[in-house]
């Protein structure tokens, strides 16, 4: 059958997978609760009786303010059923912001997940008149809750009515409004249709192996990235599993053995860091074979035909001994991992390839649905360093400013309710301007430079690009986080956050007291340490780009304290306000 609208999902796996046991899954008391393709069906079509009956009518805003979590696909398929609008939000943002979206989208209706939201929801609702109802996902005794939805769907069952909704959606309507978290500024509700989404799926259902067939997934829903490919997933019949939380992915790796997964680079740094890491306590030979394996795999080349026979030789060799070994204690066997939401270290990329976890990189905005490029199994798809190939029907350029430029079916249909800020970001001629720098090489394969806000130019006149900077810097085991500082002075300059739980282990094996955070950051030995490590990194860049001082950052920089964005990128703005008077000291 024709998938137009992104609801069509469901009669098509019925019919394509009806033997399908696990269609979504979710950690309840400890125990998978799996929903089948019928039973996700039932439970889809109740919501929308449901909403009905609440007088929900097509083009309401309707938010969903909640983790990852079978419901949410439920609600999502039964709110745009009936014609109306989903509005995904995160659950870890401010009451200011919730009060923003909600007013802005004028949404009707709030379901949320957790005490903490619904209180954060409860003070705001004299401040959003529109919002009429607030649903829970359990049982909180302050609002009704999602089994009575259910409930209420199926002692009103509207078939008729249901299925006239449906027939009355175009595929270019608009099924959602995504509110970018971004790193700058206000929100902005980013609107996509059901055929820009549709149309990612279509393009990218060829990339998984066919006997790729279940998905761990630990990123928001909220994000435009996760959610179209929990939509692929559905569609190739894939069972898609949820993570209980971010500490618990190692545990729900081991439970579930995806065959493919998404996820950021700072997550793959950090299972990165615990492999080489844990070859401290290994004896001599073992420790040198184990170092040897993960040198080589830096040194991957993914694409085939261009590794050598000898190469290849050594690999099977490191496979058998190192490698095989990693797999199973990661509890995965993977087809694909998709990085995105930030570039990912080339050798980051070849050493996961290496030990058999693929890396396609993925690369592009919630304005874009989200897909621009994204890594494939065709000749030159996949390359460390790149994000791959356009997607088919999408055009890609570079502006003369080295700004990538895209224009296609991705593209979304504006944002809502601000005609001029559309227009600055989508020019007459349909281009979408991403803001990111970048360039093609000569495999037509595109790769990212930077963001053009971020570059900055010194008292001197000479441009840094700081992204660059920092991704090579984050390479160190030492370095969480890491902002580059310098617009107008004479030299650049660093805010560090470090990764605290590996400096504890340094400072316990070179016998140097670990107190707390704000302590160890001004001890002696320790910054000692941290300027070898800027000296070591500083040899990549020319003397300009050279950061001549660094400053360490006793806060954990995480999406509690708003410093991060949900997909772990920093929040550049917000360091250099909350920072100030730490860079002015840099200056001085």
């Amino acid at each position: 059958m024709e998938i137009l609208r992104l609801f069509d999902i469901l009669p098509y796996i019925e019919e394509t997978y009806p033997d399908q046991d696990v269609t979504i899954a979710g950690k309840q008391n400890g125990e998978w609760r799996k929903y089948s393709i019928q039973e996700y069906r039932s439970l889809t079509d109740k919501v929308s009786y449901a909403l009905i009956k609440l007088g929900i009518q097509p083009k309401d805003k309707i938010a969903i303010i909640s983790t990852n979590r079978p419901e949410w696909n439920i609600l999502d398929m039964a709110i745009m059923q009936v014609g109306a609008i989903v509005v995904p939000i995160y659950p870890t943002i401010s009451e200011n912001d919730y009060e923003f979206i909600l007013n802005h989208c004028e949404a009707k209706l709030a379901i949320v997940e957790g005490h903490e939201v619904m209180t954060k929801i409860n003070n705001i609702l004299p401040k959003v008149p529109s919002l009429k109802m607030v649903y829970t996902f359990i049982d909180r005794k302050q609002f009704p809750y999602l089994e009575q939805l259910y409930q209420l769907g199926e002692e009103n069952p509207n078939p008729e009515e249901l299925e006239k909704r449906k027939q009355a959606i175009e595929t270019h309507d608009c099924s959602t409004i995504m509110y970018t978290s971004g790193t700058t500024g206000t929100p902005k509700g980013a609107m996509l249709s059901h055929s820009n989404i549709i149309n990612q799926i279509m393009n990218l259902k060829q990339t998984p192996a066919k006997w790729s067939k279940r998905a761990l997934s630990f990123l928001p829903l909220c994000h435009a990235y996760e959610r179209m490919l929990v939509f692929l997933y559905q569609y190739l019949g894939m069972s898609v599993y949820y993570a209980q939380n971010i500490g618990t992915i190692a545990e729900n790796m081991k439970e579930v053995c995806p065959t493919m997964m998404s996820t950021v680079p700072r997550m793959l740094e950090k299972i990165y860091d615990k492999i080489y890491t844990s070859s401290k306590n290994m004896p001599f030979l073992r420790k040198k074979i184990f170092l040897w394996a993960v040198k080589l795999a830096q040194r991957y080349v993914i694409q085939d035909d261009e590794r050598t026979w000898w190469y290849n030789q050594k690999h099977k060799i490191a496979d058998n001994l190192v490698y095989s070994k990693i797999r199973k204690n990661i509890g995965g066997n993977f087809d694909i991992i998709v990085s995105g939401a930030a570039s990912i270290q080339p050798r980051l990329a070849s050493f996961f390839s290496a030990i058999g976890m693929p890396v396609y990189e993925g690369y592009g905005l919630t304005e874009t649905s989200p897909v621009i490029a994204v890594s494939s199994r065709e000749k030159y798809g996949r390359e460390a360093g790149t994000v791959g190939l356009p997607l088919p029907g999408i055009e890609v350029r570079i502006s003369d400013e080295g700004e990538v430029i895209c224009r296609g079916h991705n593209v979304m249909l504006g944002y809502y309710k601000d005609e001029e800020l559309t227009k600055e970001v989508i020019d007459e001629d349909g281009w979408f301007h991403t803001g990111d720098l970048g360039r093609f090489n000569e495999k037509g394969q595109l790769i990212l430079t930077g963001r053009m806000k971020s570059l900055f130019k010194t008292s001197f006149g000479k441009y840094i690009n700081p992204q660059v900077i920092e991704e090579k810097f984050s390479e160190s085991p030492f370095i969480e986080n890491i902002v580059v500082v310098g617009e107008n002075q004479k030299f650049a300059a660093a805010l560090i956050s470090p990764d605290f739980v590996f400096l504890k282990g340094w400072c316990e094996r070179h016998d140097v007291e670990y107190t707390t955070p704000e302590e160890i950051v001004k001890n002696e030995t320790v910054l000692k340490r941290f300027a070898r490590e800027t000296a070591k990194y500083n040899q990549f860049f020319g003397d300009t780009e050279q950061v001549k001082k660094f400053v360490l950052i006793p806060d954990e920089w995480s999406q509690l304290t708003d410093i991060l964005t949900p997909t772990l990128k920093v929040k550049r703005r917000l360091v250099c306000a909350r920072y100030k008077d730490e860079i002015e000291k840099l200056f001085s």
